[in-house]
């Protein structure tokens, strides 16, 4: 029986487009993710892949002192809380 070179070809050629479509689709939701965890969610389309940076564009934010204060209160209460009223000096070991 005589094979077809040209509808083997056609038939490849098909399941191929269909496999790089898949994987446009599932390249751009692993995109779509990245921008997410990064914080970019603009419609611009991406210029090429993108690699999780974590803050390397961002500005620092400073804390006031007050904030400090209050953040420091409350994590020494939760410490506290933690050893069960033990004092903040070094532990004995045994």
């Amino acid at each position: 029986m005589p094979v077809d070179v040209a509808d083997t070809l056609r038939d490849a050629l098909s399941k191929l487009t269909a496999e790089k479509r898949r994987i446009e689709r599932q390249a751009a939701a692993i995109q779509d993710a990245l921008r997410a965890v990064n914080g970019a969610n603009d419609d611009r389309p991406s210029s090429g892949p993108r690699v999780a940076t974590r803050g390397a564009n961002q500005r620092r934010r400073r804390m006031s002192p007050a904030a400090r204060k209050v953040i420091s209160a409350s994590m020494k209460a939760y410490w506290a809380k933690s050893r069960g009223g033990a004092s903040k000096g070094k532990r004995k070991k045994g």
